[in-house]
């Protein structure tokens, strides 16, 4: 693996071009991230996930997707259920509280059912995010809820049970999207709070999960540890916070660098993130001119980068074992019981 280059990369359609074969065969991702756009039907999703693998020769290359329920859902029916949001398992969790573990438990273990059989390794949940009243709804219903003690219980059941289906999880957006008050998708945010106020609050969940093996970045500004860059270009967010306060050593990849949020060229972004101390760089949107400015200055995994996306990928495993039918059905009782 040690010549695969520390960046994840979408697709454009449902099947790859020779243009995006020939790309993945040369540049050598280390992994891959499919979008709505890239969903079909079961077979074509498996056939486009194979592909993928093919193309860099890895038949362990991780493949990524974002499946939380709610408003952030890349499978849809018929290929996955409509599952509720993190809000509703939140709430469901505050009128009783081993109802609500144990349903955060089952969600993220019906996703691995979900995810395994395509080939899918890795589930880009949980969301660790504690909005503070007015923020952007980019979060929203996507939250567990708004104190760091719910978010920090449901996260740990969402992990644990993507984990005992074999899917691995991604912990997101260190250090906190929370009090964003802007659309990072559009524009760059400035969180103006207290470090003690964000110690408190925003990477209470972070640090309560810091075991966690992958956690991918907030393109915010936090203008208390530094005023300027957005925490996924800044090396002494990565260094002080995330690396420092927070505790967390597993894989760190940056949030997509085809929002708006982060300035410059694809090749001043890529270079930008892996300076700050980022693992991996992530673009997701498949433009190849895009993706090829962010290969120009990523470098292959080396050093504890290497050491960190080996770890990820020997925790790879089977499922636990336990019955599809059951879960979804024991799943659709607790959701019932509040309905």
């Amino acid at each position: 693996m040690s010549d695969t280059k520390a960046m994840i990369l979408g697709a454009t359609g449902k099947s790859l071009s020779p243009d995006e074969i020939a790309f993945y065969g040369d540049e050598q991702p280390w992994g891959f991230i499919l979008f709505a756009r890239n969903i079909g039907e079961p077979n074509q999703i498996r056939d486009l996930v194979a592909a993928m693998r093919d193309s860099v020769g890895r038949a362990d290359a991780p493949v990524f997707i974002d499946q939380e329920g709610g408003k952030v859902q890349r499978l849809r029916p018929p290929v996955a259920p409509n599952y509720p949001s993190a809000q509703s398992i939140g709430a469901l969790f505050q009128c009783d509280r081993e109802a609500g573990l144990r349903a955060a438990w089952l969600l993220a273990r019906l996703h691995a059912f979900d995810l395994a059989k395509l080939g899918i390794t890795s589930d880009c949940l949980p969301v660790l995010d504690v909005p503070v009243e007015g923020a952007n709804d980019v979060i929203g219903s996507r939250a567990y809820g708004k104190n760091p003690e719910t978010v920090i219980a449901l996260g740990r059941a969402t992990a644990e049970g993507l984990t005992a289906g074999g899917v691995l999880p991604v912990m997101k957006h260190v250090p906190g999207h929370g009090r964003a008050f802007a659309d990072t998708h559009l524009a760059l945010p400035t969180v103006d709070a207290t470090r003690a106020e964000l110690e408190a609050h925003d990477w209470a969940p972070f640090k309560a999960l810091h075991d966690l093996p992958m956690a991918m970045t907030a393109h915010v500004i936090y203008s208390a540890i530094d005023p300027t860059r957005p925490a996924t270009t800044s090396r002494t967010v990565i260094a002080d916070v995330v690396r420092g306060a927070i505790g967390f050593d597993g894989l760190l990849i940056s949030d997509d660098t085809s929002m708006k949020a982060l300035e410059g060229t694809f090749p001043e972004k890529a270079e930008r993130i892996l300076d700050a101390g980022c693992d991996i760089v992530l673009h997701c949107n498949g433009v190849m001119e895009e993706m090829a400015g962010i290969a120009s200055k990523t470098c292959e995994l080396a050093g504890r980068s290497l050491e960190r996306a080996q770890r990820v990928l020997d925790l790879a495993h089977a499922g636990d074992g336990i019955a599809e039918a059951d879960a979804r059905a024991e799943f659709a009782q607790h959701f019932e019981a509040v309905a």
